[in-house]
């Protein structure tokens, strides 16, 4: 009963907040006509002073008394038409604010609300978070910050901070988690991903020296490889950025979901755009865009320049085939991938846009998309309208 009591409190001030400016305005044109006839009267009074006081002369006060009282003549004929047209201009919209708009939010407020559900403030959210994202985190965040020492407090924030992209606070939890429960891959690798993340993708120094470390930990590790051979590539190495990528493929099972990035990054730098080995053997033949044991072929005979406008075909195939049938997820993600890797970045957008209006993202293959688009550095504004 307080609730519905407090709603209607609150429907009765909104109607008076909107319905005052509309009821002011029709005072205030009465008081402007009425101020008006002030003025002039005033000034007549103030001619009769300057006319005894000798400031003005008898021909200059009466040719100024007939255009002032001409002025009031004019206020005064206009003052009753002009008072009727605000009652009769906000009629229809006081009676929207007094009726229909507290009936039409009452209808929407019993459609979509729940009057029914209790309470529940900020702590009782805190014990049940459920799925959550931004209450797990302010409960861990509330953790830490009455025991900064707890690594592994500070382990399981770090990815979360970096997937809701609080790339800094992930770089600083990420921190700490070494420092206080040691060096990982996954550690390591997640410090290195948040500081690509700061510069734009690129791999920076400190990125590759933690990266580094991981490989003394994992060797095989494929992710620190795969970034490794990408600092080559984006230092103007392409020779040894193609070696690493290959070594990589070659370490690869053949259904690695790496391996068709790696691929591309192979061809990039000058080499086959896909190995006879595991990448070619592991394709669905039936998938659009993948390569075929005749493309390898062909690549391997081609120069670099051909090779590249072989690749840029395969995706402009890829392209028209998801035009035609958009309900393959992973057409759409070799799609975006293969448009940030020939530096396209426009197409990526537009073709992740695309794969979105597929795959919405509050379902997991649009998430999927979404992350992948971050990880390339493509613009996700606007891909979900």
């Amino acid at each position: 009963m307080l609730f519905w009591i407090l709603v209607a409190a609150l429907t009765a001030a909104l109607a008076v907040i909107l319905l005052y400016p509309l009821l002011r305005g029709a005072k205030a044109a009465d008081n402007i006509r009425a101020g008006e006839t002030a003025v002039y009267r005033d000034q007549l009074r103030e001619l009769d002073r300057d006319l005894d006081g000798g400031l003005i002369t008898p021909e200059e006060a009466d040719y100024a008394r007939a255009e002032i009282g001409r002025r009031l003549i004019a206020v005064s004929a206009d003052e009753p038409a002009e008072t009727l047209k605000p009652a009769r201009h906000h009629r229809f919209t006081e009676a929207f604010v007094l009726l229909l708009l507290p009936v039409l939010g009452l209808c929407l407020y019993l459609t979509t609300g729940r009057p029914d559900l209790p309470s529940q403030p900020l702590e009782a959210r805190l014990e049940n978070p459920g799925n959550d994202v931004a209450v797990l985190i302010t409960k861990a965040e509330r953790h830490l910050a009455e025991k900064p020492d707890d690594g592994k407090g500070w382990d399981v924030l770090a990815p979360i901070y970096f997937r809701t992209m609080r790339v800094n606070d992930a770089q600083v939890a990420y921190r700490n988690a070494i420092r206080l429960l040691g060096p990982s891959p996954v550690r390591l690798d997640g410090l290195a991903e948040t500081l690509m993340a700061v510069s734009d993708g690129v791999v920076t120094e400190e990125a590759r020296q933690v990266l580094e470390q991981s490989l003394t930990l994992e060797p095989d590790n494929p992710r620190a490889r795969f970034y490794i051979a990408l600092s080559m590539e984006q230092a103007g190495r392409p020779d040894e950025a193609r070696q690493a990528f290959e070594a990589l493929a070659k370490q690869s099972r053949a259904d690695a979901p790496w391996l068709p990035l790696v691929n591309q990054h192979i061809a990039m730098n000058g080499g086959a755009p896909a190995g006879a080995g595991s990448a070619a053997r592991g394709a669905n033949p039936d998938a659009p865009g993948n390569l075929t044991q005749q493309d390898v072929a062909a690549a391997e005979t081609m120069n670099a320049g051909d090779r590249q406008q072989m690749i840029r075909g395969m995706v402009e195939s890829l392209d028209a085939k998801l035009s035609e049938d958009p309900n393959n997820f992973e057409g759409w993600m070799r799609l975006v991938r293969s448009y940030a890797v020939l530096n396209d970045k426009d197409r990526a957008a537009g073709a992740l846009k695309r794969g979105l209006a597929a795959f919405p993202p509050p379902g997991e293959q649009g998430r999927q998309l979404l992350a992948l688009a971050r990880e390339l550095g493509i613009a996700t504004e606007g891909a979900t309208q």
